[in-house]
């Protein structure tokens, strides 16, 4: 696929003062990181050409975000990479451990949040939680990437960038020869983590809470297989008045990191700012503290500092500019919601942008990414946040924190509210549903549900994804026909499949009526990021022509 339009060797006329581009793009990503490359995929697997520039010369080199949720994996799902992540999730930790709290790894008492990472979540997905640093995960992305035909440029920066009212107009230098390149495109996706240039460039302010801690991550080798022993262990929290933080192992048992979150001053007071003054001798102390074994062999292989903190933007778009991941939100890492929240912004931004760049949707679908991103980030950060308090450190002030809400509501329910949803009755003010309780209702992620599809067992998630999808129920002939009428008459995206015993999508355990919430002759309509977008529990009179109606509202044409 040819991605980027080069300049032809006469110079055109140049526009409003701005230099002639020496490349054209429809969308220009800036980070080549998880949430980058998630942004490329999605793109590339949608058609959309664009440019994606990292700065650094390869991808991630500290493992970092290693936890990854159901919703997450079923974003991968969605574009072929359920298989690659899983093979690559195998090579570096035992997977489905236990997270715990311990004082030290060699106290014999433990207390359990979890027993097993999946526990109790099996039936809400037809994927599994998983542990994968971004060291297996990135190369995983970006040959998927480059596989659909995107175009990464590695080793290059952003030097600048000016917009107008007619897109942006970016300078990009290669880090390798200083060479500088003028892109034009549409559309800029700032992924460039948490000292994002691009959102201080675009006057965009963090809000929420002021940084808590200094912290640092010891990346390390050790034999603690003994230690260890038959425990699966997937996180281990160390909770003691020296130290609090967390450890991870890899497969093999003789490596890891330890992040510190704070320790204890010779006053006694507590010192949140372990990553200042800090050299190896006391990076080996923390590992051989944390461990309980004052005497084992500790060899420091990488420090990385960084800052907790508790925040988001105050907007994630500025006109054509739009934020994603760390770029957007920064959360301490309990819980294990950071990477997973800016996946989540990847795939939310990523089907908006390539609907409206292929001209299916009018501008104003863009608005909706703020309208639904923001709220359900500042949910999760001060869940985060809740759980860094409860779990970490006692000491924070209790003063408005934020209930602690069920981790797979939290990871699954989130409940949109903006133009891209059409709501069937007055609205209930709910943040999050609970996965327990399916209803289909319209904002919230479609239930799973298992069906077979010309032999073949499926999840309804895996009809999802290229666009719109509409499922009607057992008797429900008419709204299938009616997207048929409207896909072909007013060129839309939309397919509709009619579920139930005799339907093209057969539902084996009659599960579809009630974990969609509609009746026989009812229908719902399914937007390409899996959420229900519009329902109807019955027929309609002319199911075509309130099916184009539907669609019009949806795609702001």
């Amino acid at each position: 696929m040819r991605t980027l339009v080069r300049r032809p060797e006469r110079s055109p006329t140049r526009r409003r003062g701005c230099p002639v581009p020496d490349l054209k793009v429809p969308v220009l990503v800036v980070g080549g990181s998880l949430t980058g490359l998630t942004t490329s995929v999605h793109l590339a697997s949608q058609g959309v050409p664009h440019l994606l520039v990292e700065r650094h010369r390869g991808t991630a080199v500290h493992p970092r975000a290693a936890s990854f949720h159901q919703r997450t994996m079923e974003i991968f799902r969605g574009v072929g990479l359920q298989d690659a992540v899983e093979a690559a999730a195998e090579k570096d930790f035992m997977q489905n451990g236990a997270i715990v709290s311990v004082s030290t790894l060699s106290s014999p008492e433990m207390q359990y949040f979890y027993r097993s990472f999946n526990e109790g979540v099996e039936t809400f997905s037809a994927t599994r939680r998983l542990f994968i640093t971004q060291i297996g995960l990135e190369p995983v992305l970006r040959e998927r990437a480059r596989e659909l035909g995107a175009e990464l440029r590695y080793g290059t920066e952003l030097v600048n960038f000016e917009q107008d009212d007619e897109g942006i107009t970016s300078v990009i230098r290669s880090r390798d020869d200083g060479q500088e390149v003028t892109v034009r495109s549409d559309y800029l996706v700032a992924a460039d983590g948490a000292h994002s240039t691009v959102r201080t460039r675009s006057g965009i302010d963090m809000v929420g809470r002021p940084p808590f801690a200094q912290c640092v991550t010891i990346y390390f080798h050790a034999d603690m297989r003994e230690l260890i022993g038959d425990r699966n262990l997937s996180v281990v929290y160390v909770n003691q008045p020296d130290l609090l933080g967390f450890f991870r192992f890899s497969i093999t048992g003789d490596s890891g990191f330890l992040a510190v979150f704070s320790s204890q001053n010779p006053d006694g007071t507590r010192d949140t700012h372990v990553s200042e003054d800090l050299d190896e001798e006391r990076c080996v102390a923390f590992v051989r503290k944390a461990l309980g074994q004052p005497d084992i062999a500790v060899r420091v292989d990488d420090v990385q500092r960084w800052t907790a903190a508790a925040a988001h933007a105050a907007s994630f778009r500025d006109r054509r500019v739009f934020l994603i991941g760390d770029a957007a939100h920064v959360m301490p890492p309990t819980g294990g919601f950071g990477g997973n929240t800016g996946i989540g912004d990847a795939h939310a931004l990523a089907w908006r942008l390539a609907l409206v760049s292929r001209g299916i949707a009018g501008p104003g679908l863009l608005d909706s990414y703020d309208d639904e991103r923001r709220p359900v980030s500042d949910l999760i950060v001060e869940q985060a946040y809740t759980r860094y308090a409860l779990r970490v450190d006692p000491s924070l002030p209790r003063e408005g924190l934020a209930a602690p809400l069920d981790d797979p509501s939290i990871e699954l329910g989130p409940v949109y509210r903006s133009g891209a949803v059409l709501l069937d009755g007055e609205d209930d003010g709910a943040l999050l549903v609970d996965p327990r309780e399916p209803s289909g209702r319209p904002g919230a992620r479609a239930p799973h549900v298992w069906v077979d599809v010309d032999g073949e067992r499926l999840s309804t998630h895996d009809l999802f994804g290229d666009g719109f999808v509409l499922l009607a129920g057992a008797e429900g002939q008419m709204w299938v026909d009616a997207a048929e009428q409207v896909a072909g008459a007013e060129r839309l995206p939309v397919c509709g499949f009619r579920v139930g015993p005799s339907g093209t999508v057969h539902d084996p355990a009659g599960a579809f009526p009630g974990a969609f919430g509609v009746g026989p002759a009812g229908a719902v309509l399914v937007r390409p990021d899996g959420v229900v977008a519009w329902r109807s529990a019955g027929p309609e009179e002319r199911p075509a022509a309130v099916l184009a109606e539907v669609m019009g509202q949806l795609l702001a044409r």
